[in-house]
């Protein structure tokens, strides 16, 4: 049996932060855990930021994923917000990098891409595919679209890294054909 492999992922935010874990086996991919850190009832940001830090240690120390993939913050109007999230971001990322995990960042368009096919999809969309792609039962999914992002993050960065390798590479179809006779007829 493969050893399994397991990916951390996360939507960072600071009044709600979304997080899927991906366990996968050769090319068996399934859903570990799912969840949302609610961070609106702490007022001080700094604290925000140090429960996030602890949340993600610990899914760490329970999970033991290998890789971290966290969506990337995008430019809003909102400079403030913009920064907040980055801060956020950076306190998931700071986790990880002391359990010395990789970290693997992504834009939203590229896992929206990635799961859906569509890089202007909707986080219903985007959970709908999850659901489908990972045999979720509904009953299982939570209504917190941030936990779906989270997963979302996870699925696209193992999509990203497990592309099959080409053993052979090609110059031309000249050098295909001359290193391929039996598969032209």
């Amino acid at each position: 049996m493969p050893s399994e492999r397991i990916i951390l992922g996360i939507d960072p935010g600071t009044i709600i932060m979304g997080y899927g874990i991906l366990s996968v086996r050769g090319n068996h991919t399934g859903m570990k855990a799912l969840g949302v850190l609610q961070l609106d009832k702490y007022e001080d940001h700094y604290i925000r930021l140090h429960k996030i830090f602890e949340r993600v240690s610990g899914l760490i120390d329970e999970y033991h994923p290998g890789e971290l993939a966290i969506e990337a913050p995008f430019f809003g109007k909102n400079v403030q917000s913009m920064l907040k999230l980055g801060r956020a971001q950076g306190a998931a990322i700071t986790a990880a990098l002391t359990r010395n995990l990789p970290v693997f960042e992504y834009a939203p368009l590229k896992i929206k891409m990635a799961i859906t096919g569509n890089g202007n999809a909707s986080k219903e969309q985007v959970a709908d595919m999850l659901r489908r792609f990972l045999h979720i039962p509904e009953a299982n999914m939570l209504p917190q679209m941030d936990a779906t992002d989270g997963l979302a993050a996870a699925l696209c960065h193992y999509f990203q890294t497990n592309r099959p390798v080409q053993e052979q590479k090609y110059a031309n179809w000249k050098d295909f054909i001359n290193k391929n006779p039996k598969r032209i007829s």
